[in-house]
């Protein structure tokens, strides 16, 4: 095994908690169907994909309303309430970031699925979005996780050898991704398993 000597974090699910449901809590919905059909049909994960792709929000949130009218007040506040469904930070998570960034043989990045027109709202409230030693943003850069165009993106820009590079998301898909490309990855699950596994990588003591 090559020795790592960069760190690529997830930001969404592993160092910020972000969540629709602070926004469309079980009060929301006039049932639990009818908050099932919304995001499996309406507001769905790949629709806002998308958006973290590029895609401008407010001309996707017309289209939507255009399509699904009956909808309109929970399609205008998956965006116009956004700010709601970001959480605090995953401060046990934010810890073990901090520990891999003081270790000077450790180089530490952000590759992250995220609008460009919502990520200053993150910039501004966590300062330790400003402690990596680079970032790519999906919405900046036009492209996304999983698509392998994404990663290659942030290996070049920074000259990153996928052998010495240690991947970290909380979702599979792009994890699988980042191992297809020869980056050594961990599946996110809570900062306890985390903690666990780069001590596997002798990351951590």
């Amino acid at each position: 095994m090559h020795q790592i000597t960069t760190i690529i974090f997830d930001l969404g699910g592993v160092l910020i908690d972000w969540n629709p449901a602070y926004v469309y809590d079980k009060n929301y919905f006039a049932s639990a169907a009818d908050r099932e059909f919304f995001f499996e049909n309406v507001c769905t994960s790949e629709w806002n994909e998308n958006q973290d792709a590029g895609y401008p929000l407010a001309k996707a949130t017309e289209e939507k309303i255009k399509a699904f009218p009956t909808w309109e007040k929970a399609i205008r506040d998956f965006y116009g309430r956004w700010e709601d469904m970001l959480g605090e930070a995953i401060t046990e998570t934010v810890n073990i970031f901090l520990t891999l960034k003081q270790n000077k043989n450790l180089r530490c990045y952000a590759l992250t699925n995220w609008s460009a027109e919502t990520f200053p709202i993150a910039l501004q409230r966590f300062d330790f979005l400003q402690w990596f030693d680079g970032r790519l943003v999906s919405g900046e850069e036009k492209t996304r996780k999983p698509f392998p165009t994404f990663y290659q993106l942030l290996l070049d820009r920074y000259h990153i050898q996928p052998a010495t590079a240690l991947f970290i998301d909380d979702n599979l898909r792009n994890v699988k991704a980042a191992e297809a490309l020869g980056i050594s990855s961990i599946h996110y699950q809570s900062p306890q398993e985390l903690r666990k596994q780069l001590k596997q990588f002798s990351l951590l003591e």
